[in-house]
C-alpha cells in the first residue's frame, strides 16, 4: 500500500479536523492504482503537497448590530492550490464554519474546478456568521467588516470568492461594494454578481441544473432518462430549486425538497413556483408550503426524505445528510441514480452502500462542478467586457457537464473501475493537477 502510510501523515499533521480527513481519504483511496503507476508521483511526493494548503487566512470580524452592540465572528480565506489557475472557490456563511469545514470544501474544490476544462485552482472561505434573522443592514456591517480584511488577499488575478451557503446576491452586493471602496478598482473579483454590474445569465441556475445535466448523462448510460422518473431533492435552496425546474423540464415528477427543520412530501408533485415564493421572496420555511397545498405534507427532520420511494435522489443541502442508513433506504426502494448537489452530502459509509448495491453515483465534486464553472464563464465575460446570453450560456454549461461525465467515466474504465464515477471523477481531476505542479516544481 503506497497511500495508506501517506494518509496517516497527512492525518497526524490534521487532528481535530474530520470533515477535511473525510475528504483526503475519500480522494486518496481512489489513487492508489495511480501511484503505482506514476513513481514520480510518490517522489515528488505529490499526495503530501496537495493535501496542503498553499495558505491559510484566519482573521477577526468586528460588526455592530442593530442595537449597537459589538459583535465578532471569525473569517477565513484557504488558498489551497493554484497549479491549473487563480484559486477559485465559493464563502460560506453559516454557524457551523470552521477551518475543518473550509479545508474539506477547498481540497473537494481543487479537483472539481480542474474536471471543468477551465484553468481554474482550488480556494474556499467564510465565516461562523449566520446571515438568519439578521437586517439588511446588519448584513451590510458585518460583509463590510469582512471584506476590509479579505481584500488584502484576493483579486481578479490572484483568487475570485463566490457565494455558497449563506452568501447570495445580497451578500456578494455588500462585498463586492466595499473591494470597489477600497481598492478603487472595477474588475471581476466576485462571482454570483447582479446582472447590472457584471453578473452572467444562468449563474443562479448553474449548480441546479449542472447537476441534472451530469445525471441525465448517467440515466442515458443505462438507456433511460429523467423523464419519468420520481424524484426526491433534499434543500430547498437555490440548487434544490433550479435542480427541480431542470427535472420537471425534464419530465421528473420531484415529490419531495427540505429544510434544516424537516421537509415536504407531495405525491402530486412539488409546485415549483410556491417553493420559490416561499423562499426567494418571503424567506420563509418549507413547512409553510403545505398551508397552500393540503395533499403534501409536512414531516419534522429531513433525514426522513429518504425513506420516500424513488427512481432519482439528489442531496442538495449539506454535507453528510446521506448516512449508511439512508442510503440502504434508497437501495431498498428501488433507487437508480444517486447525483451529489451539495459538498460530500453522502458520508463515506452511505458512499459504498450505493456503489456496492450498483447505484449509479454521481459525486459532488464532478455532479454539482456548475456552478463554479459558470463562475468561471462569468470570469471570462468580466475580462472580454461582454455578457452572453442566457442560451449561450447554458449551451456552454451543459457542454462542460457531458465533458466532466465523459472525463469521470472514461478514467475510471481506464484504470479498471467501469462505472465507479467516484474514482474516475478524483483520478481525472487528480491528474491534471498533479502533472501541473510535477512541471512547475517545488513550489
Amino acid at each position: 500500500m503506497i497511500v495508506e502510510p501517506i494518509y496517516e501523515r497527512v492525518a497526524a499533521k490534521n487532528q481535530g479536523q474530520p470533515e477535511f480527513l473525510q475528504a483526503v481519504k475519500e480522494v486518496f483511496e481512489s489513487l492508489e492504482p495511480v501511484m503505482e503507476k506514476h513513481p514520480e508521483y510518490v517522489e515528488q511526493r505529490i499526495l503530501e503537497r496537495i493535501a496542503e494548503p498553499e495558505r491559510v487566512v484566519m482573521f477577526r470580524v468586528p460588526w455592530l448590530d442593530d442595537q449597537g452592540n459589538v459583535q465578532i465572528n471569525r473569517g477565513f480565506r484557504v488558498e489551497f492550490n493554484s497549479a491549473i489557475g487563480l484559486y477559485k472557490g465559493g464563502l460560506r456563511f453559516h454557524p457551523s464554519v470552521n477551518l475543518s469545514i473550509i479545508k474539506f470544501l477547498g481540497f473537494e474544490q481543487i479537483f472539481k474546478n480542474a474536471l471543468t476544462t477551465l484553468p481554474i485552482g482550488g480556494g474556499k472561505g467564510g465565516s461562523d456568521f449566520d446571515p438568519k434573522g439578521k437586517s439588511d443592514s446588519e448584513v451590510m456591517r458585518f460583509c463590510q467588516s469582512f471584506m476590509t480584511e479579505l481584500q488584502r488577499h484576493i483579486g481578479a488575478d490572484t483568487d475570485v470568492p463566490a457565494g455558497d451557503i449563506g452568501v447570495g446576491g445580497r451578500e456578494i452586493g455588500f462585498l463586492f461594494g466595499q473591494y470597489k471602496r477600497i481598492k478603487n478598482v472595477y474588475e471581476g473579483v466576485l462571482t454570483g454578481k447582479g446582472l447590472n454590474w457584471g453578473g452572467s445569465l444562468v449563474r443562479t441556475e448553474a449548480t441546479g441544473y449542472g447537476l441534472v445535466y451530469f445525471v441525465e448523462e448517467m440515466l442515458k448510460a443505462q438507456g433511460k432518462s429523467f423523464d419519468g422518473m420520481t424524484t426526491v431533492i433534499s434543500g430547498s435552496g437555490n440548487v434544490a430549486i433550479y435542480a427541480t425546474q431542470k427535472a420537471q423540464e425534464l419530465g421528473a415528477k420531484v415529490i419531495a425538497l427540505s429544510d434544516s427543520n424537516g421537509f415536504v412530501h407531495d405525491p402530486e408533485g412539488i409546485k415549483l413556483e410556491t417553493v420559490r415564493r416561499l423562499k426567494e421572496v418571503e424567506r420563509k420555511r418549507i413547512k409553510e408550503y403545505v398551508k397552500e397545498h393540503p395533499n403534501a405534507t409536512y414531516h419534522e427532520g429531513f433525514t426522513g426524505i429518504w425513506s420516500l420511494k424513488c427512481d432519482v435522489a439528489l442531496p442538495c443541502a449539506t454535507q453528510n445528510e446521506l448516512d449508511e442508513n439512508a442510503a440502504r433506504e434508497l437501495v431498498k426502494n428501488g433507487c437508480i441514480a444517486v447525483g451529489e448537489g451539495a459538498n460530500m452530502p453522502t458520508t463515506y459509509e452511505g458512499t459504498k452502500v450505493l456503489l456496492d448495491n450498483g447505484v449509479a453515483f454521481g459525486p459532488g465534486k464532478a455532479a454539482n462542478a456548475g456552478g463554479v464553472a459558470t463562475s468561471a464563464l462569468e470570469m471570462s465575460q468580466n475580462s472580454m467586457r461582454m455578457s452572453w446570453t442566457f442560451e449561450e450560456t447554458d449551451a456552454k454549461l451543459h457542454t462542460i457537464m457531458q465533458s466532466i461525465y465523459e472525463q469521470s467515466s472514461t478514467t475510471a474504465e481506464t484504470y479498471g473501475y467501469k462505472g465507479n464515477l467516484v474514482i474516475g471523477a478524483n483520478i481525472a481531476g487528480f491528474l491534471k493537477v498533479a502533472n501541473s505542479m510535477l512541471d512547475q516544481g517545488l513550489v
